[in-house]
């Protein structure tokens, strides 16, 4: 059996990854793998390096700082450690020819990670929450849209959504029910995009058209004033703030939501 230190400056699961996988290619390999994460300053790379010479053990390391990669190439020298940079020979030549010197900030790649996985989240609770799904679980919701039909919910819903924010949409509709569970939720996270009628009446007839739809009542210009009257009613009852969406693009119109909630401009974190 060999002992392997994965040895990062953030949570070393790149490094790990890479070596599973090669390890992988070795049939009935003896490999222990231990982590050694966090590491940051000289003192703790010359401890690493110490405890290493003590298990007779390889190190593996994707230390970003200059600095703590060369101190550790010749900490591992001084005490016979077999010892790889994974990441500097990478760092090198990208900085050779893009002509740019790295950041040297630990746990970057974790934080884009993290930042992605809240993307698939957020997608996947868009499509969960889109047109009145799931409305029993709309306090998750970082952003709601209401509104009328056609006037842009689901398109800057997914939008949103692509950028991180968890976000749920709710139809208004005169002869439904409004859903408690959005009446519970405080007025700051609920927006109602409207659009003027005859904007609204060009989309909804082509959206008849498609799908065969009755245009009476639907594209009806009666029915889309009643249908905005309410909504607009409940706008005031409840205190949601109101964004015209007419000759908007989907950008505008989300960038306009975003900067309207408290400390905008990025998603939060849920908990979740």
């Amino acid at each position: 059996m060999i002992t392997v230190f994965v040895v990062s400056d953030s949570t070393g699961s790149t490094v790990e990854r890479l070596l599973r996988a090669a390890i992988l290619q070795f049939i009935d390999a003896d490999v222990d793998i231990q982590k050694r994460t966090e590491i940051r300053t000289p003192q703790q790379v010359r401890s690493v390096v110490q405890e290493a010479a003590a298990k007779k053990a390889i190190i593996l390391h994707t230390l970003v700082s200059d600095e703590l990669r060369r101190l550790i190439l010749t900490e591992s020298r001084q005490q016979e450690v077999d010892s790889l940079d994974v990441i500097g020979p990478v760092l090198e030549r990208l900085a050779r020819h893009l002509h740019l010197s790295p950041q040297e900030k630990p746990g970057l790649f974790r934080q884009l990670a993290e930042a992605r996985s809240r993307e698939i989240e957020a997608v996947d609770f868009a499509f969960r929450h889109d047109d009145g799904q799931n409305a029993q679980d709309l306090e998750r919701a970082e952003i709601v849209l209401v509104g009328v039909s056609r006037a842009m919910k689901t398109p800057t819903n997914l939008y949103l959504a692509y950028r991180g924010w968890f976000v749920a949409n709710v139809p208004l509709v005169p002869e439904v029910p409004t859903p408690e569970s959005l009446l519970a939720i405080p007025a700051s996270r609920i927006f109602c995009l409207t659009m003027t009628p005859g904007r609204l009446r060009e989309l909804r007839l082509t959206r008849a058209e498609g799908t065969g739809i009755p245009v009476v009542p639907y594209a009806s210009l009666e029915q889309i004033h009643e249908e905005l009257r309410f909504a607009g009613q409940l706008c005031q009852e409840h205190g949601w703030r109101r964004i015209d969406t007419t000759g908007k693009s989907v950008e505008e119109v989300s960038r306009e939501i975003v900067l309207l909630l408290p400390g905008g401009d990025r998603p939060r974190q849920t908990g979740d």
